[in-house]
């Protein structure tokens, strides 16, 4: 059980942000362990039990010693563990730019303001769509982003139709539409948008592209 100073990590790892905003740059990331998801496409269910408890100081000066200023929590789901929020109140305090990437399933709003949420929006081709804490997205702020991960042709015309019906294009700046790695072509993603004339960023996985897995993995 962890106590009011530490966390559950999986891992800290140092790589190429693979997705979102500052994709391709050198990242320090923060994995924490646990999550209440199981989505049928996970590529990181390795961070939902074991891990090590580590004092949050500790997790500070382990990201201190990679040299970079951006940090990305990431899980499992961080939000699982209430001490990631006090974690990321830290690392801003500490100079980093911080970004959250979440399953859309916790609530956000107690986030520092001064962190990048990435919160996914999840289809039903994620096996998770009722997990949706549709709440957040009055919290969030115009420099987050909102991601769908898209399994096939129907996931696509779910996620098109809550553009509108969820007026996500005036929350946030970024829309991010990704292929589920192994279930759907990018080029047939690609494809629908440009179609549709879709003002979405289409994104792949870049640390995969270049290694084919998982950083820290």
């Amino acid at each position: 059980m962890a106590d009011d100073n530490t966390l559950r990590i999986t891992e800290i790892f140092h790589s190429l942000q693979g997705e979102a905003r500052t994709v391709g740059r050198p990242t320090v990331f923060v994995r924490l362990t646990g999550c209440p998801l199981r989505c049928q496409y996970c590529d990181t269910a390795y961070a939902f039990d074991g891990g090590k408890l580590l004092p949050l100081e500790g997790i500070c000066a382990e990201v201190e010693k990679y040299g970079s200023k951006l940090v990305t929590v990431t899980g499992g789901e961080p939000l699982a563990q209430p001490n990631s929020k006090v974690l990321m109140t830290m690392l801003c305090d500490n100079g980093y730019q911080v970004s959250l990437e979440t399953s859309g399933a916790m609530p956000i709003e107690e986030v520092d303001e001064r962190v990048s949420i990435v919160l996914d929006l999840k289809t039903p081709g994620s096996q998770e769509c009722d997990k949706n804490c549709y709440e957040n997205l009055g919290h969030l702020k115009t420099k987050d982003q909102i991601k769908f991960v898209i399994c096939d042709r129907a996931d696509y015309e779910w996620s098109k139709a809550k553009l509108d019906q969820l007026n996500l294009r005036n929350k946030v700046s970024e829309i991010l539409f990704s292929p589920s790695y192994d279930q759907l072509a990018a080029s047939e993603l690609a494809e629908w948008v440009l179609n549709d004339a879709l003002d979405v960023r289409v994104q792949l996985q870049l640390h995969k592209v270049i290694w084919g897995i998982e950083p820290g993995h």
